[in-house]
Formats: C-alpha cells, sequence, structure tokens
C-alpha cells in the first residue's frame, strides 16, 4: 500500500531554491557591510587629506606673504586661490580682511572665530570645507591667513569603490551560487533516491522488511542511508523473530483447541452418563428411594450440573479466543427464548424463595437462538445467585431497531468501581463464600457474544440497591447480510394479552 498520502503534508522552501537563495542573500549582506565600511574609510582619508592639504597651503601662503609688500598681498592670494582651487583670506586679529579671495565674504566675528579655532570643518559658498588658520609671523604678527579646502560629503573615489565592490561582490555571489545549487542538487537528488526508496518498500505486494538502500554518498545523506539500513536490518531480525513467536503461538492455539476438543469429549461422555442414571435414580422407577439417598442423589446431580457448565464455559471461552465460535442468526422471538429461561430457573429462585416476574411482548430480533438463550440465562442466573431476598424482574421490549432485555434484581449492589471489572474473564464480586460457585467466565463470555451479535450490554448499580442489566439485540441484519425469504419472524410463545408471567413463591 502506498504511503505517500498519508504522509504529513507541511508548506516548505524546496531545498534546491533555499541553498542558493541563502548563499545570494548572505553574499549581498557582506558585499553591502563592506562597501560601507569602505565608503567610511574613503571619506574619512578624504577628510584627513583636505585637512592636510589646507594645512600645507595655509603655511606656504603665510611664508610667501610674510615677505611680501601690502600691495601684493590681494595679487599673492587670488594666484594661490586660482592655482589651488581653494578660498583664501587674509584677516587681522579683530577680523578685518586684508586680502580676500572667498567666494562669498564671512562676517569679522566668524573670521575671528576660525581664528581662535585653528583648524577644523566648516561650510562655505562652496560646500562642506576642511581650513587652517597660520600666522604670518613677525614682523606682521597681526596678521593670519585661513585656507578652506573642500570636502565633500561623498568623495570622488566612492563612486569608483562601489562599482568596484559591486562588481567583485557580483561575480563572487553568482560563482557561490552555482555551486551551491549544484551541491543541493546532489544533495536533493539523494534525498529523493532514498525517499523513493522507502516508499517502494510501502506498496503493497512488497515484503514488510524491505530491502537495503545503496549508500551512494559519504556525506550526511549518506549517513542517514546507512543508519536507515541498519533500522531496516534490525526490522528484519525482530521481523523473524515475530515471525518464529507467531508460528509458536499458532501451533500451541492448534494443540490448545485438540486438547479442549478432546477433553470435552471424554469428561461429558462419562459426565452425561452419570447425570443421566441420577436422573434414573431420582425418577423411582426401580423403587422408592430412602431420603438419604435421594438427598445423595441430588447434590450428585447438581453437582454434575455444576462441571457440565463449567466445562461449558470454558470450551465457550476457548472457542471465542481462537475465533472459532460462529453465530447461526435467524428471526427469533427473545420473549419466547426469555420465558423458557424463567421457567428453567424457576426451581432455583424458589429454592431460595424468590419471586421471578417476566414482562413484555413478542420482540423479533436477527440473532443465533442457541446464543440468546445462554446470554439470558448467564445473566438472570447470576441474579438468583447473588440475591438473597426479594425478586428478579426481567423485561423484553422492542425499542426501535433494537429489542432490549432488562434483568432487575434486589441484591447486595455492585461498586461502582468493580461496574467493568465484572466483565473481565475470571473475576467476580460480591461475597467470596458466592463467587467460589463458579468461574467467572459467566458474564465475560456473555459481553463477547452480545458484541458479536452488534448489540451491548450495560449495568446500573451500587451498593445496596440491587442491579439491573440491559441487554440489547439489533432487530435487521448487519450490512452485507440479508435475510433468507423462507424465514419468517416466530410467532410469539404468548399473546399479547396475556400480560406478565409470574413465577413466585
Amino acid at each position: 500500500m502506498d504511503l505517500s498520502p498519508e504522509l504529513p503534508q507541511r508548506r516548505s522552501i524546496p531545498f534546491l531554491v533555499v541553498a542558493p537563495a541563502v548563499v545570494i542573500l548572505l553574499g549581498v549582506a557582506v558585499a553591502v557591510v563592506i562597501g560601507a565600511q569602505g565608503v567610511r574609510d574613503v571619506r574619512r582619508q578624504s577628510d584627513e587629506a583636505a585637512e592636510l592639504r589646507a594645512r600645507l597651503l595655509a603655511q606656504t601662503l603665510a611664508e610667501r606673504l610674510r615677505v611680501a609688500s601690502d600691495a601684493d598681498y590681494g595679487f599673492v592670494v587670488e594666484r594661490a586661490a586660482q592655482r589651488s582651487g581653494a578660498e583664501c583670506v587674509v584677516i587681522r586679529q579683530d577680523g578685518s580682511v586684508v586680502a580676500d579671495a572667498m567666494l562669498a565674504p564671512l562676517p569679522p566675528a566668524r573670521l575671528v572665530e576660525l581664528i581662535v579655532r585653528g583648524q577644523g570643518e566648516f561650510v562655505t559658498k562652496v560646500g562642506r570645507t576642511r581650513f587652517f588658520a597660520a600666522a604670518l609671523g613677525r614682523p606682521r604678527q597681526n596678521l593670519s591667513v585661513v585656507v578652506f579646502v573642500d570636502a565633500p560629503e561623498q568623495p570622488y573615489a566612492v563612486r569608483s569603490l562601489v562599482t568596484s565592490v559591486g562588481a567583485f561582490a557580483v561575480i563572487l555571489i553568482v560563482v557561490a551560487a552555482l555551486v551551491a545549487l549544484a551541491l543541493a542538487r546532489d544533495v536533493h537528488a539523494d534525498v529523493q533516491y532514498v525517499r523513493e526508496r522507502i516508499l517502494q518498500m510501502a506498496k503493497e505486494g512488497v515484503e514488510a522488511s524491505g530491502r537495503l538502500i545503496p549508500v551512494r554518498t559519504i556525506d550526511q545523506v549518506g549517513q542517514l542511508t546507512a543508519s536507515f539500513n541498519l533500522l531496516v536490518e534490525r526490522f528484519e531480525a525482530a521481523e523473524r523473530a515475530y515471525r518464529q513467536d507467531l508460528a509458536g503461538a499458532l501451533a500451541y492455539d492448534r494443540d490448545r483447541s485438540a486438547f479442549l476438543s478432546a477433553l470435552s469429549h471424554e469428561l461429558r461422555t462419562p459426565l452425561n452418563a452419570i447425570l443421566g442414571f441420577t436422573d434414573v435414580l431420582l425418577s423411582e422407577v426401580d423403587g422408592p428411594l430412602s431420603d438419604e439417598a435421594h438427598e445423595n442423589l441430588t447434590v450428585v446431580r447438581q453437582s454434575g450440573q455444576h462441571l457440565r457448565s463449567l466445562i461449558d464455559d470454558i470450551l465457550d471461552l476457548s472457542a471465542l479466543e481462537s475465533g472459532e465460535l460462529r453465530l447461526r442468526r435467524k428471526d427469533i422471538d427473545v420473549f419466547a427464548i426469555a420465558e423458557d429461561v424463567v421457567k428453567e430457573l424457576r426451581v432455583t429462585a424458589e429454592a431460595k424463595q424468590l419471586s421471578m416476574v417476566l414482562s413484555g411482548t413478542t420482540a423479533v430480533a436477527f440473532a443465533d437462538p442457541r446464543r440468546v438463550r445462554q446470554i439470558l440465562s448467564n445473566v438472570v442466573g447470576n441474579a438468583i445467585k447473588f440475591t438473597s431476598t426479594g425478586s428478579v424482574n426481567v423485561a423484553v421490549v422492542r425499542a426501535g431497531s433494537l429489542v432490549r432485555a432488562n434483568v432487575e434484581d434486589t441484591g447486595p449492589g455492585i461498586a461502582i468501581d468493580e461496574h467493568e471489572s465484572i466483565f473481565e474473564e475470571y473475576r467476580q464480586s460480591g461475597d467470596l463464600s458466592v463467587q467460589r460457585a463458579g468461574t467467572g467466565l459467566g458474564l465475560a463470555i456473555t459481553r463477547r457474544l452480545v458484541e458479536m451479535h452488534g448489540g451491548e450490554i450495560k449495568l446500573e448499580s451500587a451498593l445496596g440497591v440491587g442491579s439491573l442489566f440491559t441487554i440489547t439485540f439489533p432487530v435487521d441484519p448487519p450490512p452485507g447480510v440479508t435475510r433468507s425469504r423462507s424465514e419468517a419472524p416466530p410467532p410469539s410463545a404468548r399473546n399479547d394479552d396475556q400480560g406478565p408471567l409470574t413465577v413466585e413463591r
């Protein structure tokens, strides 16, 4: 049988997609981090270079201005600004301008601030710059020259850096993705191969133990395959042991059935003879019996009947466990069978001074008449056995598609925690002296027989309030079984207007 439809279906991304995608995402992330770090380093180096250039220009220009005449200051500053591309200004200590090569003039207060700071970052008409202020020295120590060198937010080298890193990252990512895809395809192919082999093992008609899977790789998939092969080998060993144990159990079951069959024959033959001769003697056809002899023969008959019931219980349980018991179902009148059971157990009830009442009408069910009689006899007999005073009431009614038989007694009742255990083999409840009168198989056999019919047996009881057993039998045949046209529901053993059958003492 193909088990693939039963495998859990989870929405997951295929491994063939996951591996390259992870490599690509990781490569992009690394490229972005490297690029950001490179841009930050380029900006820092660009600022340092602009600051160094501003210092060199300012110091060089200060030396030239110190030896130049006052009339040449403007020419020297303009020429220096044109050649270097920087902005220059010569100012006094009070902020007044001596020579200016700025695109936009600055207020005196800002110029004084620049002299005090000496160097740093400043924003001019050009944009972000790095400046340096150098004093001219003697004999013009009251003059200073300030040079502004352009320091853009995005240096010119950033574009080439980003382009180079991006191209290099793309090449590496593509190569890594192709390698990851190739590895993922190999792993996926190995996993699919193992999966297909496992599904072939699960198909109908294939041996349960399956066959070993060849190990094609030495990676994790190969280790998984080797572990699976070890599991298959252990399963084969367990299966062989199971088959050996099963063969032994079947042989034991056949031997037990043969033994019980032979034992039944060997025990029933002399037991029937004993019971037959006992009944002949009790009928006094060969002459009257003394009271003592009559009492002894009665004990013999009761003991023989008890022994026969024990043998029947053991054989029925064996047949149920081995599956050899077969039902011969047909339309039967459950009320008529209940009436016969009540009549048969009347002597036992009279001996204990119990009243018995049977109520109901014709109730036809599709069941085995012999097993229905056995079921009712077990339940009613148990009710009489465990009831010391009071009554045992039996009622048979039709309830829709079921026939319900109720057996109610006024016995000591059954504890709630024992409601389930009394239906187990060799389990009884109540007084120990009463328990020893049976094997504890009656109710266990009864429940199995009822369930074989498709019915149900329920118990309602509590200590001190008696017990009520409810047994149901189906009215219609089970699915797949048809009722024979020649079979007609049997007539009721009693007319509906006769009322309940009462057996009292």
